[in-house]
Order: C-alpha cells, then structure tokens, then sequence
C-alpha cells in the first residue's frame, strides 16, 4: 500500500462534502441490486447515469484580562491603565500591552484551527476509506448482477454498466488518494 495522499491540490476528493457523489452513486448501486426491475429511469441520479453510460460507451481570555488589570471595569482610563499594566509586563506601554492581551487569544486560535483541520483530516480520510470498501464492494456485486442478468432488457443492462462505470472511477479515484497501489 502506498502512501496517503496528504497535499490537498493532488486530492480527488479534498473534503468529505466532495464524497457525495461517491455517495450517491453506492446508494444507487444498492438500490438497483435490491430492485431487479429498476432502470435509469427510476434512477436518483439519471443525468449522471446517463452521461457515465454515454462516456464509457464512447470512450476570551484577553477580554476578561483587560477587565481586571489597572482600574478595574471597562471605563477608558480603566481599558488604558489595564493596557499599561499589561505592556509594562514586556517593558512597554499601552501599546506593547495590546500584544500581550492578544498574544494569548492569538495562540489559542492558531491551535483550534490547527486542531479542527487534523481532525477534519482523520475525518476525510476515515471516510473514503469506508467509500472505497463500500464502492468496491458494490462494483463487484454490480458485475455479478450484469452477468446473472445477461437476458435482461436493454434499459436494465444500460443501467448497470452505466452504475459500473462510475463504481470504476470512484474505486480508482479513492485508491489515488488513499495510496493504494
């Protein structure tokens, strides 16, 4: 297995609003395995299927800092004597006490965004796996269905290649990003 594509300009898909397609094309592919009689035109997705099926055919913390330093309450000579306070902890005035009282509410914002993209990160990755098992599973289960149905109408034919084809390309966009070989 290779390695997880991380840099978002190489990514297929780049978040998990970005899988809905994917999504809707296994729970397409569910319900024409659950229902023998359904075509594209019972479809969710007919355009979609459609055009797959013409392609593959074609090819606060400061705040209350602030608050409490100098005099205390929020009236302007306490915000300024709080502000001098805090600029003389750095050997400053007013002025250098304006970082100090942002310094901290400036970190604290850097790590939760830090925080929320790692997590957003795990998130998508966790999710195309699932996607990638649950699409390739369903793309075989689509080819038996189109081997066992060999008899059935054009229409129905149609509808599952036109669903095997897109279970292809999602499988193989999937694996691009998870790094599999």
């Amino acid at each position: 297995m290779g390695e997880y594509v991380s840099d978002k300009k190489d990514m297929v898909f780049q978040s998990v609003d970005s899988l809905q397609p994917v999504v809707n094309v296994v729970n397409e592919a569910s319900a024409a395995l659950d229902d023998p009689e359904r075509t594209i035109r019972e479809s969710a997705i007919p355009e979609v299927l459609t055009g797959a099926l013409g392609a593959g055919i074609g090819g606060a913390g400061s705040f209350v800092a602030l608050y409490g330093l100098g005099i205390t309450g929020l009236s302007a000579a306490g915000i300024t004597s709080g502000l001098a306070t805090a600029g003389s902890i750095v050997g400053g005035g007013m002025v250098a006490g304006v970082f100090v009282l942002a310094t901290p509410a400036v970190i604290l914002a850097a790590t939760g965004v830090w925080i929320a993209s790692s997590l957003k990160y795990k998130q998508l990755k966790q999710e195309k796996e699932r996607l990638y098992t649950e699409a390739l599973a369903k793309h075989e289960a689509i080819i038996k269905a189109l081997k066992k149905e060999v008899d059935a109408d054009k229409e129905r034919l149609d509808y599952l290649t036109s669903l095997s084809i897109l279970l292809q390309k999602a499988v193989e966009d999937l694996k691009h990003d998870l790094g599999i070989a």
